[in-house]
């Protein structure tokens, strides 16, 4: 058998914290498993020791997933591989509070000539048009308009 690039050693005060975090019932799924793949994967001298593909069948999750559990806790601490990870990208918003209340304004005005009523569409481009904004989706629009509970037809 190779040897193991990380090698996780519980120490008994983290074995029993991982224990009673199984055995107690208030934790996420995700925080159980990856509690049941640091139990079974511990090769300190009360530890298991099992094989990656021992616990990947025992816990029916993939292999990667043992090894990136393995991983995160020998390189992170016990609490980052027992923790789901925070997305990295940041997501900007196209409206601010006064770009939807421009938005809702002009969802509620009269539609251009020859249109009978406001589109998602028609909206976007009349947006860009008046220098709200530089760029904006229809779907945009309509995550907002639904978001603000607005009603021109009502």
């Amino acid at each position: 058998m190779p040897k193991k690039t990380f090698q996780v050693q519980l120490s008994l005060a983290e074995r029993a914290r991982l224990q009673a975090l199984v055995s107690n019932g208030s934790a996420t799924a995700h925080t159980h498993i990856h509690a049941r793949i640091l139990l079974k994967a511990d090769e300190g001298p009360d530890g298991p020791a099992w094989t990656d593909a021992m616990i990947s069948s025992a816990l029916d999750v993939g292999m990667s997933t043992v090894a990136r559990v393995r991983q995160t806790a020998v390189q992170e601490g016990l609490d980052a591989a027992l923790q789901r990870k925070l997305p990295k990208r940041v997501y900007s918003r196209s409206l601010d509070g006064a770009g939807e209340a421009q938005l809702v304004a002009l969802a509620c005005s009269t539609p251009p000539e020859g249109a009978g009523r406001w589109s998602l569409r028609l909206l976007a481009d009349q947006m860009v048009e008046l220098d709200y904004v530089e760029t904006i989706s229809h779907e945009t629009v309509r995550q907002t308009l639904k978001k603000t509970n607005s009603n021109p037809g009502a």
